[in-house]
């Protein structure tokens, strides 16, 4: 969300509010909001919003990909999940199923009912529903009572609703985790708690603890997960990774996910499949940062900042000709990181870029890929075509997942223990899939 200000949004009244892409484009209309209930009562956290689009169909925006709310509109980036939505286990719709609820005030024990839920940002950029608006009980002849606004530690009552509470706690636990610790504590899971954590989990998280499985749990995983909810989580992992697990679940199963995929993910991982695994076409991904040589220097601090964007490929910015998804126009040369905080903001990057690095070609060897990142101390390397079109980049990570032996997922699980105790998990009765 742009801006430092915290905010306040009432849920309710943002129901019926229009949805515009970034270039002002109308998308469709809010008409609830997804959250999971904490531990603890700590507010709960909002996951999403659910925008109806043309054709009266609802589908999940997720709360990262919403840029601004105000003066009556709501703005959002990146490309929609055109899948229709449903809720999954550990989310409750605002609306549909918190809102009109009756729950009682923590001090008097007096019954209210709820009218709408205000969220706000905190400074780590998520939202929360941090306030209740409530009704009391009307006396007399009066049908409704008094209203007022009330901090979500005043009142209790919605975590005695919720389904499979002990998901719901033991996300809780797991929720600050890194990716790849998350991955090691599903392992170390009984099978059938792992499945539930796992469904639990929203799409891009899940797709970044896959990315950080062995090859082993991660076929086994996703063998568990319906096909649309799989089709939805490999969309999200980057390109390289979906393709390299694909391969890993037989041609069957591949072809059925591709074909439930969204077509511009499914396209990417197709192509990357056409490679060999140990190639450089097999380990790049095919969303570097790229932008035109008249882009700015500001331009492309401004990509550097998402944070989805892996630190190995912020490294560079790969300047080509239009168009500029890969395959590109003719690949021109790279812009390095350093040299952009070294320059005014207007500066054109077509002044700045280092053209001595030409890439590699796709059927490059993993050796051949390791020898010119170490020759050239680069973090990532142009994978270019016969034509000299970007076709992606391989990072050093991708490269060293392929250097490193088998199991090192494991070794380095037994060396380095995550955060999580789970020791502790097992006296709780979650680590043996016990409530």
């Amino acid at each position: 969300m742009s801006g430092n200000l915290i905010k306040r949004v009432f849920l309710a009244r943002l129901a019926g509010t229009a949805v515009f892409d970034p270039n002002g484009d109308p998308v469709g209309k809010v008409r609830d909001a997804v959250a999971t209930l904490r531990s603890n009562n700590q507010p709960p956290r909002i996951l999403g919003l659910v925008v109806e689009v043309p054709l009266r169909r609802r589908v999940f925006v997720p709360i990262t990909r919403v840029t601004s709310i105000e003066s009556g509109t709501v703005v959002i980036t990146g490309l929609l999940n055109m899948r229709r939505f449903d809720t999954r286990a550990g989310e409750l719709l605002v609306l549909g199923e918190l809102v009109d609820r009756s729950i009682t005030l923590v001090e008097s024990n007096e019954n209210v009912v709820v009218e709408d839920m205000g969220m706000e940002q905190n400074r780590t950029g998520d939202w929360l529903i941090t306030k209740v608006h409530i009704m009391r009980k009307g006396h007399g002849l009066r049908r409704k009572g008094a209203t007022s606004t009330v901090a979500w530690e005043e009142v209790t009552g919605f975590a005695s609703h919720e389904p499979n509470q002990g998901v719901t706690n033991l996300l809780s636990t797991l929720s600050n985790l890194r990716a790849a610790d998350l991955a090691a504590v599903l392992q170390d899971l009984a099978p059938k708690r792992r499945v539930e954590v796992a469904g639990a989990l929203n799409d891009e998280r899940l797709a970044d603890v896959l990315e950080e499985m062995d090859e082993k749990s991660r076929v086994a995983l996703l063998a568990e997960l319906e096909g649309e909810r799989a089709a939805d989580v490999l969309g999200e992992m980057d390109p390289d990774d979906a393709a390299d697990l694909l391969r890993e679940v037989g041609a069957e199963r591949a072809q059925t996910l591709i074909d439930l995929m969204e077509p511009e993910d499914a396209e990417d991982v197709l192509r990357l499949m056409n490679y060999e695994d140990y190639s450089a076409g097999g380990m790049m991904t095919t969303e570097p940062i790229i932008l035109s040589a008249d882009s700015t220097v500001a331009d492309a601090l401004a990509a550097v900042r998402q944070s989805e964007i892996s630190p190995a490929l912020a490294s560079q910015i790969f300047i080509c000709r239009q168009p500029l998804e890969t395959p590109t126009g003719r690949f021109i040369g790279m812009a390095h990181y350093q040299r952009l905080l070294r320059e005014p903001p207007s500066t054109l990057l077509g002044s700045i870029v280092d053209t001595d690095t030409q890439g590699l070609n796709p059927d490059a060897t993993l050796n051949e890929v390791s020898s010119y990142l170490a020759s050239y101390n680069l973090l990532s390397v142009p994978v270019i075509d016969a034509n000299d079109r970007l076709l992606g980049a391989v990072t050093v990570d991708d490269v060293l997942d392929h250097l490193l032996p088998e199991n090192w997922r494991h070794d380095h699980r037994e060396t380095s223990r995550t955060q999580v105790d789970i020791a502790q998990l097992e006296k709780e009765g979650v680590h043996n899939g016990t409530q």
